[in-house]
């Protein structure tokens, strides 16, 4: 499954970021929505959920996030809703770990 998050926040180190497996990070921006997928081998097999997915965040909550290969690139997102398949652009797409 994918969820859709909007940024609220991010630190300054995620725009500068310039090793080439993670530039993607440059990309990101306060307000953008995010799709994340839920896939294998980070969902757990137990629940079928992701550990971050704002399974029971509704209304304004506001959840944290750090990014994989830089944990200096973090902030926080607010879920807009869970979805089948993810319809964002490639680089407003990412995976839960």
């Amino acid at each position: 499954y994918c969820v859709e998050f909007q940024t609220q926040s991010l630190s300054p180190h995620c725009a500068l970021e310039t090793r080439p497996y993670a530039r993607w990070m440059q990309y990101l921006r306060e307000g953008h929505t995010v799709c994340v997928t839920c896939q294998a081998p980070a969902i757990n097999a137990r629940t079928q959920r992701c550990s971050g997915d704002g399974h029971n965040a509704d209304g304004g909550k506001i959840l944290h996030w750090e990014a994989v290969g830089n944990s200096l690139c973090q902030g926080t997102w607010k879920k807009i809703r869970q979805l089948e398949h993810c319809s964002c652009p490639l680089v407003h797409s990412f995976v839960f770990t």
